[in-house]
């Protein structure tokens, strides 16, 4: 699909500031929708670590809720709509501040009320693996994560808090948009996505600054108990993923966005102490956070559709020690 016209809501996000560079870089024309929501992570326009968006004739900027403009503006002539806009930071954000998170609700469904008036080619609409059963991830009974183990019709389980519930209901919009209005979109369930420009309040770029900054040291803490698991995926192969895989889904179900490799945080520090050359001892805290126990994500169907992430995790932390160490 050819892609002139694109919409991306909460793009000075993580994941919003990658996907718009390489849309820039491939000749889009970009909207880019985002109110620099608080604990959000968003950085306006011209403070993103990677490339200035300004630079581009092709970029365009509303610094509004996306709520707003879904209500004053009607365009029907975008090829692609990329729905990222969420409240969500990291696990403090989700355990802490659930209400705010379910804001999502209102945002989700405003959106899919604008799609059925505006009608974009295609909504790229972003879940995540919080919408998963929590059963599924415990320590004495844990596995891969597959798309079918949430099912619309034969159940569900207990998704990981506000977050999870709101996202489930997203995909459940996608779905009943396609069969009710026809309108295309694919829902992407990405795994623990990092990168040397993301917030500190998510757990890379903490750890990653964490062992720098105790370069030789004895002992580095982690949150919670160090053993908790998540499934790493470099945001260039989240991207990756996405505009590989878009148009191979039109109905609304998910595809995962994965490496299937468990890396614990207990092994995360061990690995960047090693790349650094030192050997700490890890010791987990009890009075942070830690989510479930064992997040990760199967990657059959992404397979199946000719994707496959390629970067190893101890690269991608190569890559942040060293942009850390030089910024």
């Amino acid at each position: 699909m050819l892609m002139n016209k694109v919409l991306v809501t909460g793009g000075c996000g993580f994941v919003g500031r990658h996907l718009i560079k390489r849309l820039l870089e491939e000749g889009a024309e970009v909207h880019c929708v985002d109110v620099q929501a608080n604990l959000s992570g968003a950085r306006l326009p011209g403070e993103w670590a990677l490339f200035n968006p300004l630079d581009y004739e092709g970029f365009h900027y509303y610094d509004e809720d996306c709520r707003r403009w879904f209500d004053r503006v009607k365009d029907t002539d975008f090829d692609v709509a990329f729905h990222l806009a969420a409240m969500v930071g990291g696990r403090a954000m989700i355990e802490n501040n659930p209400l705010a998170v379910a804001d999502d609700l209102s945002i989700d469904a405003a959106y899919w009320q604008w799609a059925v008036d505006a009608k974009p080619e295609k909504s790229v609409v972003f879940s995540s693996s919080a919408a998963y059963p929590i059963h599924l991830q415990r320590p004495d009974d844990y596995v891969l994560l597959k798309e079918d183990m949430i099912s619309f019709d034969e159940g569900l389980g207990m998704p990981d808090l506000t977050y999870g519930w709101a996202k489930l209901t997203h995909e459940y919009c996608a779905r009943l948009a396609y069969e009710k209005h026809g309108i295309k979109s694919v829902s992407y369930r990405p795994f623990s996505g990092y990168g040397f420009d993301q917030d500190d309040s998510y757990p890379f770029p903490s750890i990653c600054k964490r062992v720098l900054a105790n370069q030789g040291a004895e002992e580095i803490q982690v949150w919670g108990t160090g053993k908790q698991m998540r499934d790493f995926i470099h945001i260039d192969d989240c991207v990756e993923g996405v505009l590989s895989t878009m148009n191979r889904i039109e109905d609304g179900s998910a595809l995962n966005l994965s490496t299937g490799i468990f890396t614990s945080f207990v092994d995360f520090v061990e690995t960047a102490a090693d790349i650094l050359g030192f050997q700490p001892k890890v010791v987990g805290t009890s009075n942070t956070p830690e989510g479930v126990f064992a997040r990760g994500g199967d990657t059959t169907r992404q397979q199946q559709f000719g994707f496959e992430a390629p970067t190893h995790f101890r690269t991608g932390i190569e890559q942040a020690l060293t942009f850390y160490a030089s910024s």
